[in-house]
């Protein structure tokens, strides 16, 4: 199963692989191309999700979803430590993370007391009360796509930056990168053949199963985030809380309730946000579901174990597999490239991450990225493209939107926010500074006293 990885290039703006990175939430949209052998396609998930569950519905007909199918313009918050530099270079840049490239905020809507910010929102605000708050306007010009950038699938998109750029690597970095990444995979080889037969139909029992998952995710990283994403997805669609359907009659999905389980399950999310630490063993799942919100409990494990495992399969593998047939127990680099792009994707993005290197080779494998995604975005007409993973109120500003974006400062009463000041600013599709970001201030940056020895 040899293949050669000089013949892979870098995503073009409508290539297939940038599609496949984005979720379709528009009406009969196709269903995209996923492994054979699987018990249930995507189409069967979705209808599913959407119909069978108590929230499903704000998936396809949510605030987030509605104010992008409206074409007119949308009202974005954003949060920034940065306000004096910002104002100083009369500049806003992209961001990386889970927008590839565009800068974070979350909606707001528009109502006669202002500007209301979603329930995801209204928790920065009462958590990041430290932090300016941009109000940003940005016009669509008529309906925007329903297509969300989905950062489960972007391991493609990883793996082709990777072999775009490898040059910029050492050849003893580039064999270490290579050997770390198959040998971590075969270590884990169980625990990913498991989650195949089981998106085939198998059944291990659930609290086995999560506690395998759990078990492999400090070898695979890229398991805590799928993990995560699984859980939070149960508890937004399930949840009948008083505070869900508070947030469900404005049209929301209930953002707090993945806030809630992160925090509770990594005693270090507030300092970064980092879903590689996520791993509850089963016990620990229900304690910490129990914390959130008790009666969802009981059915969260069959769940997850289903959920978890359907969308490792369709993230991780080549469209072109058979499930049934895939193993990872004597997977070579060349093979993992051929079978299974996504998951090598994002174990070499999640080690080059962590290398002592990264902050010199970030602008070179990260900018192509963040490019290929604003323009992606720019030639499908999509200005705020949104976290694609499930609607749930995470929503960014596409840098390389050509009519740019009105931007405020905003005064905040009672929850509400309101323009004050007008900034004349330009948005940049380029990178901002590692340092200037959540992974480079918690990893990277140096204390001032340790900079100035070094200088």
């Amino acid at each position: 199963m040899d293949h050669d990885l000089s013949t892979v290039t870098a995503p073009a703006p409508t290539d297939p692989v940038w599609q496949d990175a984005h979720t379709d939430y528009s009406p009969g949209h196709p269903p995209r191309p996923a492994p054979r052998g699987l018990a249930a396609d995507d189409t069967e998930w979705s209808t599913y999700l959407q119909q069978h569950t108590p929230n499903g519905w704000l998936m396809r007909a949510g605030s987030l979803l509605e104010t992008l199918a409206s074409g007119r313009p949308i009202y974005l918050m954003h949060t920034t430590a940065n306000l004096n530099a910002i104002r100083a270079s009369g500049q806003l840049y992209q961001a990386p993370g889970c927008m590839v490239g565009a800068l974070y905020c979350v909606l707001l809507t528009p109502g006669p007391a202002g500007l209301r910010p979603h329930n995801l929102g209204a928790w920065l605000l009462a958590n990041k009360a430290h932090r300016d708050i941009l109000i940003i306007e940005v016009t669509p010009g008529g309906p925007v796509p329903a297509k969300g950038i989905d950062y489960l699938r972007l391991g493609a998109v990883h793996l082709a930056s990777y072999v775009d750029h490898r040059a910029f690597l050492t050849p003893a970095e580039d064999d270490h990168l290579r050997a770390a990444a198959v040998q971590r995979i075969r270590q884990a080889a169980t625990v990913l053949d498991m989650l195949v037969r089981n998106a085939c139909g198998a059944a291990t029992p659930a609290d086995r199963f999560l506690d395998q998952v759990a078990g492999a995710v400090p070898l695979v990283p890229f398991l805590g985030y799928l993990y995560f994403e699984a859980v939070s997805e149960y508890l937004m669609l399930h949840s009948t809380s008083r505070q869900t359907r508070a947030c469900a009659e404005v049209g929301e999905m209930n953002t707090l309730l993945s806030k809630d389980l992160a925090f509770a399950a990594v005693d270090t999310m507030g300092e970064l946000f980092d879903l590689a630490l996520f791993q509850p063993g089963h016990a620990r799942l229900r304690e910490l579901i129990g914390q959130v919100e008790p009666g969802l409990v009981d059915g969260a494990a069959e769940y997850v174990r289903r959920r978890l495992a359907h969308l490792f399969a369709c993230v991780a593998l080549d469209p072109s597999q058979d499930a049934t047939a895939v193993t990872f127990a004597q997977a070579t680099f060349d093979t993992l490239a051929w079978a299974a792009p996504g998951l090598l994707g994002q174990m070499v993005f999640r080690l080059l991450r962590t290398s002592p290197r990264y902050p010199q080779l970030y602008p070179v494998f990260e900018q192509p990225k963040a490019t290929g995604a604003s323009a992606f975005w720019t030639a499908h007409g999509i200005p705020a493209p949104f976290n694609g993973v499930i609607p749930k109120g995470e929503i960014g500003l596409n840098m390389a939107w050509p009519a740019g974006a009105r931007i405020w400062t905003a005064d905040v009463n009672e929850g509400v926010l309101h323009p004050a000041e007008e900034l004349p600013l330009t948005l940049v599709p380029r990178l901002s500074d590692l340092r200037d970001t959540a992974l480079g201030r918690a990893r990277f940056t140096l204390p001032d006293s340790e900079q100035q020895r070094k200088h």
